[in-house]
């Protein structure tokens, strides 16, 4: 018999509504908790509510928060243990790597006999600097290559600032006549400027505070230059130390064209040929390369003619045309024109006659 809300016949097969058809579906429990819409119960629905269903968050959010939140933690530990590995790390360069102090040796060559005059032009004809190159063009820098641990433009970088230094300390033409100190000042490293500062103003004879050792000037009330077109020749070499350490080795000699300080509209006197031999060890690390510096570890001077009494530490004082030093044959005779020697500290020594001009 059919119930009371039944057709007479029952419910009719394949008709919508009929049991088989949402047999399928099934509401269970957990697809109650997924869905994202909830419909607000029959009391909720009688208060001010205007809509019959409220958003449930989902668990894709609740999830997606979370991984958020793990990422986060993930990268302030990552952080945290690199700073933490970086303090202790046993391997990190010293803090303080400061440069050494400038060792100077300063040694004068005195003539044999009269000091030859003339003019600039017949000077530099009949002596060793016949063939050399004037000012900055005589200083060559060697093919750089890269080392172990230098690249070729590191390299080429640590030779072009020793050239630099060489023509800021040897031959601007106002280092020359002392009155500035500025050029080469700044091309040193700033630990080794305190040093420099002192040479120049209270020059020691010491082995540390000889303004010779940093740069070539002459005695302003004694000798002048008599022609601008210096004379160089020498070499520059290049060697790593070690992984952070670059150095470079200058070998230079300078010949100047000098007379004596005059005053008044006279004739000029006569010039005379005054010799320079520099041997520089400069030091880089990768700092001083980027900064455009140089560290100087030795610097060695041999320079005549001069009187073996001069005093070697402050401004050099030539002997110029005409004049003459004590008789000095028992020192050991040194041609400044000779390079790659070993290097030797006498207190003095002999000016090889072939250094002198033959006029």
């Amino acid at each position: 018999m059919a119930g009371r809300g039944d057709p007479p016949e029952g419910t009719p097969e394949g008709l919508p509504g009929g049991e088989d058809e949402y047999r399928s579906v099934v509401f269970d429990e957990s697809f109650v908790r997924a869905a994202r819409l909830q419909e607000f119960s029959a009391a909720e629905r009688m208060g001010e509510h205007a809509q019959a269903v409220r958003s449930r968050p989902t668990w894709e959010g609740r999830s997606g928060s979370r991984q958020a939140l793990m990422l986060v933690l993930l990268i302030l530990l990552a952080f945290g243990t690199a700073v933490y590995l970086g303090v202790r790390n046993p391997y990190q360069p010293p803090l303080d790597q400061r440069a050494e102090p400038l060792t100077t040796t300063t040694v004068p060559l005195a003539p044999q006999g009269v000091v030859p005059g003339g003019t600039p032009a017949s000077l530099f004809a009949h002596s060793p600097v016949a063939e050399y190159r004037t000012g900055a063009a005589g200083i060559n820098l060697p093919l750089a290559t890269r080392t172990p641990h230098f690249s070729e433009s590191q390299v080429v970088a640590a030779l072009g600032i020793a050239k630099d230094y060489l023509v800021a300390s040897s031959l601007d033409p106002q280092v020359l006549a002392g009155q500035t100190t500025r050029p080469p000042r700044l091309l040193v490293d700033p630990d080794q400027q305190e040093q420099f500062d002192r040479s120049v103003e209270s020059p020691q004879d010491d082995g540390r505070h000889a303004i010779s050792g940093w740069l070539v000037s002459f005695d302003p009330h004694q000798a002048v230059l008599a022609d601008p077109g210096i004379r160089v020749q020498g070499t520059l070499h290049f060697a790593e130390v070690n992984a952070d350490l670059l150095d470079v080795t200058a070998d230079h000699t300078f010949t100047y064209a000098v007379r004596p300080v005059t005053s008044g509209t006279g004739p000029a006197p006569q010039a005379s040929l005054f010799t320079v031999h520099r041997e520089l060890h400069f030091r880089f690390d990768r700092e001083d390369l980027q900064m455009h510096r140089a560290e100087l570890l030795t610097s060695t001077v041999q320079a005549g003619p001069q009187s073996c009494d001069a005093d070697p530490t402050g401004a050099l004082r030539p002997l110029l045309a005409g004049e003459r030093a004590a008789d000095r044959s028992h020192q050991a005779v040194t041609d400044p024109y000779a390079t790659g020697r070993p290097a030797t500290s006498p207190l003095c020594g002999v000016l090889a006659p072939s250094a002198q001009p033959s006029v």
